[in-house]
C-alpha cells in the first residue's frame, strides 16, 4: 500500500487532537440536530394542522342504501336455490 500523504497525515493529527478534546462522557447533538428536530417537529404541526382542515370536511352520516330499502318479496330470487 502507498503512504499516507504529508496532508493526509496531517490532517488525521487534527482530527485525533480534536476527538481528545471531546468529553467522552458528555456527548450532545449540538445545533445541527436541534435544528433537525425543530424542522420535524413543523413539518408535523403542520400535516396534523392539514388532517385536522381536512378530517373536518368528512360527513361520517352514511346514506341509507337504496336496494337494502327494498322489500325481501320484490327482490330476485336466484335460480339455483330453489
Amino acid at each position: 500500500m502507498p503512504d499516507m500523504s504529508a496532508s493526509a497525515s496531517l490532517a488525521m493529527t487534527h482530527l485525533a487532537t480534536l476527538a481528545k478534546e471531546v468529553d467522552e462522557d458528555k456527548v450532545t447533538p449540538g445545533v445541527l440536530g436541534f435544528i433537525v428536530f425543530a424542522v420535524m417537529a413543523l413539518a408535523v404541526w403542520g400535516l396534523m394542522k392539514s388532517m385536522n382542515k381536512h378530517m373536518g370536511k368528512v360527513a361520517f352520516t352514511e346514506a341509507p342504501d337504496p336496494e337494502a330499502a327494498e322489500s325481501p318479496a320484490d327482490a330476485p330470487r336466484d335460480s339455483a336455490k330453489g
